[in-house]
């Protein structure tokens, strides 16, 4: 049922905004040189590496590294938007038409991240794709605390259902961050 819901939120998704994503990649490319889109090597479901897209944000000169890692200098201007408004991740529901990943699900980390390979190996987190968004983007919390994050991930999939995935979904979106709804997560 998950992956049903992911094909057609995907496939719906690319079909209303494709608009947005031309917008997007022509800025991207008008703000600094170097492609639209930005390819990376992502931990996914059982351990397998995929390649997660998005627009890029950073300039191309940018050490890669994981985002609370990067200073702000590594940012481009549209970047600064892209993120703010999380429309950088829009390409990755290409991803999730792939099966790399799916709307709702812990995020996808780097190959080095490997504190939190370990932990989420630890708590069953790897047997789930990685997700655009999920519980634990929604409440703040990031890499830069990998045993929490993986946790957190593991208490969405002990919880996980269409209503709390809809409602993760909701959250998420470019300015509703503040009226996100209380979902239950345990501090």
């Amino acid at each position: 049922m998950k992956r049903a819901i992911d094909l057609l939120g995907a496939t719906g998704g690319i079909a209303l905004l494709w608009p947005v994503a031309i917008v997007i990649a022509l800025a991207v490319k008008l703000d600094t040189p170097g492609p639209a889109l930005f390819v990376q090597k992502r931990v996914g479901r059982d351990g397998r590496i995929f390649h997660c897209m998005k627009f890029r944000s950073m300039h191309v000169d940018a050490p890669e590294r994981a985002t609370h890692h990067s200073t702000p200098a590594d940012v481009t201007r549209v970047g600064r938007i892209l993120r703010r408004t999380k429309l950088d991740e829009l390409p990755q529901l290409l991803n999730v038409l792939l099966g790399d990943m799916s709307l709702v699900g812990p995020r996808p980390c780097l190959p080095s991240q490997t504190t939190l390979i370990e932990a989420r190996r630890r708590l069953g987190v790897w047997r789930a794709r990685p997700g655009i968004t999920g519980l634990a983007q929604v409440n703040g919390i990031d890499m830069s605390e990998p045993e929490r994050l993986a946790g957190i991930d593991a208490e969405y999939l002990a919880q996980a259902n269409l209503i709390l995935d809809l409602r993760l979904i909701f959250a998420s979106l470019p300015g509703l961050s503040r009226l996100r709804p209380d979902l239950g997560m345990q501090r």
